[in-house]
């Protein structure tokens, strides 16, 4: 709220997760919200450095009372959140999309007699619905959570809410940091992992860290994370692929990151696969200061890398060529 008081009512990306929690009767458990008193699943922005299962659970008990043992992520892509359909405008006026990441586990029926929502007012009522008799949900973040239960079942998807088209790319994290400094800030985004003939992956040394990293960078409001990878890499490489490959999505505590600067991010980032690239190599001018390919005995060592998510995404690089056959 300390933000929007100088940004206004313009859209913020939040970085958020959504909680979807059945019973044995396969029914979901949906939240009446305090703020539109319409229906969604149990959910909400994540907490400074925290990971989406950690805030899934933090989530859930403050809009319910109730722990759920058996609390997942979803397997990606189903899992993922993002896109311009997840557009929602608060009854206030505050602009947001959401993105981010879905948890499911299962609970009793029973279970209901024990919640025990908190004081803040953000849940009038919980009730369990079954997937083909939904109420009116708040938005389409719910729409779409709703549609990958019912896919399992065999339901047909629900239909979307319209939104307006999102704002054109820019560079909104430069914007908003013009407001926020420093301070820490969620940064959506996606990395991409390329490789060669000769199995060498593609890195690339930053002009702003001096550090070797992989292409990407930060998602724009409405777009999608596999936009973002596409849209990144050519603008750093000069490459296009034909499909992006979702791997891992990375948010936590471990993930945050200081540039040069004195900017802090909490990254939230997806690691995708480039697929048949095509095109020719030609590093982002003041951007990329040098580009390499590394085998997996080659790669340059911790300290030269811009960050534990960097690290992180080329051990599940490593990962992958130690089980191939």
């Amino acid at each position: 709220m300390e933000l929007r008081k100088v940004w206004g009512s313009r859209p913020l990306i939040a970085a958020a997760v959504g909680v979807l929690i059945q019973d044995e009767h396969g029914r979901v458990l949906l939240q009446r919200r305090g703020d539109d008193g319409l229906w969604s699943e149990p959910g909400g922005a994540l907490d400074p450095g925290e990971d989406f299962l950690t805030g899934a659970r933090r989530e859930l008990l403050e809009e319910t009372g109730l722990t759920c043992p058996r609390l997942t992520l979803l397997p990606l892509p189903e899992s993922v959140q993002d896109g311009p359909e997840l557009y929602h405008c608060y009854p206030n006026g505050h602009e947001i999309y959401i993105v981010g990441m879905r948890a499911h586990g299962t609970l009793s029926a029973a279970a209901l007699e024990r919640a025990a929502p908190d004081d803040s007012g953000e849940t009038l009522e919980l009730r369990w619905f079954p997937l083909d008799a939904l109420p009116e949900l708040s938005n389409n973040a719910n729409r779409k959570s709703m549609t990958i239960l019912r896919a399992r079942v065999g339901l047909p998807p629900l239909p979307l809410a319209p939104t307006p088209p999102p704002p054109p790319v820019g560079n909104f994290l430069h914007d908003l940091r013009r407001v926020i400094g420093h301070r820490p800030w969620f940064a959506p985004g996606a990395n991409v992992l390329v490789t060669d003939d000769q199995n060498r992956l593609l890195l690339l040394r930053h002009g702003h860290t001096r550090k070797w990293t992989l292409p990407g960078g930060g998602l724009e409001p409405g777009e999608r994370f596999e936009q973002t990878a596409a849209r990144e890499l050519f603008e750093e490489t000069g490459l296009t692929a034909a499909r992006l490959e979702p791997l891992e999505m990375y948010a936590g505590p471990e993930y945050r990151f200081t540039y040069p600067n004195g900017d802090v991010v909490d990254y939230v980032s997806v690691l995708y696969h480039a697929r048949n690239i095509s095109g020719t190599l030609t590093p982002q001018d003041g951007e990329v200061l040098e580009t390499g390919w590394f085998g997996v005995d080659e790669l340059p060592g911790d300290e030269e890398l811009s960050g534990e998510l960097i690290r992180a995404n080329l051990r599940r690089w490593k990962e992958g060529q130690s089980t191939q056959p």
